[in-house]
């Protein structure tokens, strides 16, 4: 089972950008927590993360026949990208958006996710813990598929 983790937007800031929102774990770390949860329960996860929303559709499009699963923290196209949303949905791999924050619970523009429409599911609110509990969530999900 081959699982890819998309980190968007400002996700490479992790560790240091408003750690009171976020948590002091740097991306890299939370990325390798992924990848050995992953290889525990038997599934190997590639990780790629990118500030520009035409290389996050590009990297959507050339998962397909590859990935099994998709999990994407978007970050702030999240709430923007129409075509990210497009790629998920025209890929047609199971995909589980991520938030370390609650987006539900913060500023009224972040209550809407053009994504969600398209996924699986939603973990938002644990921090880096959304991470793992999401890949958790999508490999149940895909074992059943």
């Amino acid at each position: 089972m081959k699982i890819l983790l998309i980190n968007g937007a400002n996700l490479n800031l992790v560790g240091t950008r408003e750690p009171e929102k976020y948590g002091n774990i740097s991306l890299a770390d939370i990325e390798n927590s992924v990848i050995l949860r992953g290889k525990e329960l038997g599934a190997e996860v590639d990780v790629w993360q990118s500030n520009h929303e035409g290389e996050i559709v590009d990297k959507l499009q050339s998962s397909k026949g590859v990935y099994d699963g998709i999990l994407i923290n978007a970050g702030g196209y999240t709430h923007t990208s129409v075509v990210i949303r497009d790629a998920i949905a025209a890929i047609n791999i199971p995909t589980v958006e991520i938030h370390m924050t609650n987006i539900h619970a913060r500023e009224e523009f972040r209550h809407t996710s053009l994504i969600s429409g398209v996924s699986i599911g939603q973990v938002v609110g644990f921090k880096e813990k959304s991470y793992t509990l999401a890949l958790e969530g999508l490999i149940s999900y895909l074992k059943k598929a």
